[in-house]
């Protein structure tokens, strides 16, 4: 993870944003009061919201978890787009 002083940030913040979406790395924003910021594309954010939902579900992931041990995943195909169903 990048970090960047918020002065600097302040200053390159459109290239920033625009890195951010482009390379999937959240940049540390840093001050001098001791409380730093991240800051992460929209999709990454989504992302995290999406994994923190789902892992809220009682069970879910120790289900998830139980299937991913006990399935036998040799005749799994690949999904394909445009594949019709």
């Amino acid at each position: 993870m990048s970090t960047i002083n918020i002065t600097n940030a302040r200053a390159n913040l459109f290239q920033l944003v625009s890195d951010v979406n482009v390379g999937f790395n959240p940049i540390t924003i840093v001050n001098n009061k001791g409380k730093n910021a991240v800051l992460i594309s929209e999709d990454e954010w989504k992302n995290i919201e999406e994994t923190l939902f789902l892992s809220s579900i009682p069970g879910y992931v120790e289900n998830i978890n139980k299937i991913k041990k006990n399935e036998n995943w040799n005749n799994a195909k690949e999904y394909k787009i445009d594949e019709e169903w």
